[in-house]
């Protein structure tokens, strides 16, 4: 196989490190599968309010964010619940981001009923969905286009320094209120990241973060580690795949690739890539399927990859000590000392007992990081049966985890 092959391998050996959900499949369908073009649920003409929310009989509003250098990003707002409200009440905003690789969409996928967004704005809240620059509904830029690899010379790190702050500054704008976060996976790391720097906090209310992800020493998918151990994403970038598109035509190939090759038991991709989902509607995963992943960048997986590598969260490693210079001013990239996190934030964290991407060991280790954080203010919740997926898209999430949050953040008020 040649170095384009290895690289096309690679990019989706980082998806598969922290990407939450795939369908069930016999490998022999999985190219197939992968690429499947029946139309998205959302898309850039119609949005994801009337594809997914004004559909279910709930108000929703299209709205767009300019991040500092340029980003245009798509974000949907649900001011209330399908009931309405009292008139002129003040209603507190939460603003939801998804994980790496998926978009809004994600949270959208299940009943009305079992939606955290539609959950959120019946309970009164002001509900605000990001969608991360890159993905289906945020691929515009204000001079650049997504066939620039300009447009993808991003991390992680652009995300907790620029993404977020924009999406607080915007929410905190319009409702002129602290703000509720909800993250998941990804989502998680780039809010932990932010607090731990003194960003967002004084435009944060509370934070409740879902299956979170800081530290990846301890993943339990096989396929992670070995993705993620390999150096030749960081190859993969100086030979110009500034965008990693997992729906590409390399990501079946890699597929078939793992199937063949490493034993892997590809008509359970769920449980060989996140751990064993309690609790999937089968329809649920068909929807998804049609919709995600979606396309982030490659650097931005490279970082994930340095996370499980090095065991430390830290800012992106350009790999050369110069380029380290340039950019931190020291030779190694510098941490994030998650520690630092305001000790009086209010915080909830819920995670899963079969999450093999969120893995326990690697959870206490960011609790250990947040030991001297206020009692009253860390509220941890541990489910036995949940894995990765499950807290976005379970049929009894709204039991076993949303009631919690929603509890959670009225108790904050």
């Amino acid at each position: 196989m040649g170095v384009p092959g290895l690289l096309g391998l690679t990019a989706w050996s980082f998806y598969v490190l922290v990407l939450a959900v795939q369908p069930h499949q016999a490998h022999s369908s999985i190219r197939g599968s992968f690429g499947l073009n029946k139309g998205a649920v959302a898309s850039p003409e119609n949005g994801l309010c009337a594809s997914s929310v004004t559909v279910h009989g709930y108000k929703c509003e299209e709205h767009e964010v300019t991040t500092k250098y340029g980003y245009i990003l798509s974000v949907q707002r649900i001011p209330e619940g399908r009931v309405g409200g009292t008139a002129g009440t003040k209603k507190q905003p939460v603003l939801i981001q998804h994980g790496v690789a998926v978009d809004g969409l994600t949270w959208l996928l299940n009943s009305p009923e079992q939606n955290l967004p539609l959950i959120l704005a019946d309970n009164g809240f002001d509900v605000w969905i990001s969608n991360t620059r890159g993905t289906r509904l945020s691929r515009r830029h204000v001079s650049l286009v997504p066939s620039q690899p300009a447009f993808w010379n991003w991390s992680w790190d652009e995300l907790v320094s620029f993404e977020l702050p924009a999406l607080f500054d915007y929410v905190y704008g319009q409702t002129g209120q602290k703000i509720d976060y909800v993250g998941h996976s990804l989502g998680t790391l780039t809010a932990l990241a932010s607090f731990s720097e003194g960003k967002l906090v004084n435009q944060l209310k509370s934070a409740a973060l879902l299956s979170p992800i800081a530290y990846l020493s301890h993943m339990k998918t096989a396929l992670g580690n070995i993705a993620a151990k390999s150096f030749l994403g960081e190859i993969g970038r100086l030979f110009g795949l500034a965008e990693f598109n997992p729906k590409g035509e390399a990501g079946g190939d890699f597929i078939k690739f793992l199937c063949d090759n490493h034993e892997v038991d590809c008509s359970d991709l769920v449980t060989a890539i996140a751990g064993k989902n309690c609790c999937l509607n089968s329809s649920t995963v068909d929807l998804f399927l049609m919709n995600e992943p979606q396309p982030t960048s490659t650097m931005n997986m490279v970082h994930l990859s340095q996370t499980v590598r090095h065991g430390v969260v830290a800012k992106y490693n350009y790999g050369r000590h110069d380029y380290n210079l340039m950019h931190y001013g020291e030779a190694v990239p510098p941490i994030y000392n998650l520690s630092n996190i305001p000790h009086d934030l209010p915080m909830f964290l819920s995670y899963g007992d079969q999450d093999a991407l969120s893995d326990v060991l690697d959870v206490k280790h960011l609790l250990d990081d947040l030991k001297s954080h206020d009692v009253d203010k860390l509220s941890v919740q541990f489910i036995k049966d949940y894995a990765h997926a499950d807290f976005i898209m379970g049929v009894n999430a709204k039991d076993v985890v949303y009631n919690q949050v929603v509890k959670f953040f009225k108790g904050q008020h």
